[in-house]
């Protein structure tokens, strides 16, 4: 059983799964009609990352090595509410102003990787 901190990241990586999946039904079931296409694809890109980043800390929160990908993880938390959350306004036809925060997300997401990269070389 992890520690209260892999416990913690374990909720942490459940919790985003389970937003993943509700945002996805809900952009297929709730937008379908309100959205035009490129909208919608603004909205699948933002789930699409969302989901693929909460099996990353749900991995990262099962592996031996937690402690070391501490930071990983946290990386893809923040480009999760970043990316993917800056995509989900866009979408829903939020200011503008959002669009340059969806960058900041994409290279928290890089970071993350990278650092499981380093982990991988430094070992």
């Amino acid at each position: 059983m992890p520690d209260d901190r892999g416990r913690s990241l374990l909720l942490l990586a459940a919790l985003l799964g389970a937003l993943g999946v509700a945002l996805g039904a809900f952009g297929a079931h709730g937008l379908r009609e309100r959205l035009d296409a490129h909208a919608l694809g603004v909205w699948e890109t933002a789930v699409r990352y969302h989901l693929v980043h909460a099996v990353a800390l749900l991995a990262i929160a099962l592996s031996p090595h937690a402690a070391a990908l501490r930071s990983a993880s946290w990386l893809f938390a923040a480009g999760i509410a970043l990316f993917s959350g800056s995509l989900y306004a866009l979408a829903l036809g939020g200011p503008r102003v959002l669009g340059p925060i969806t960058p900041l997300g994409g290279l928290a997401l890089i970071a993350g990787w990278l650092w499981i990269a380093r982990f991988a070389l430094t070992r």
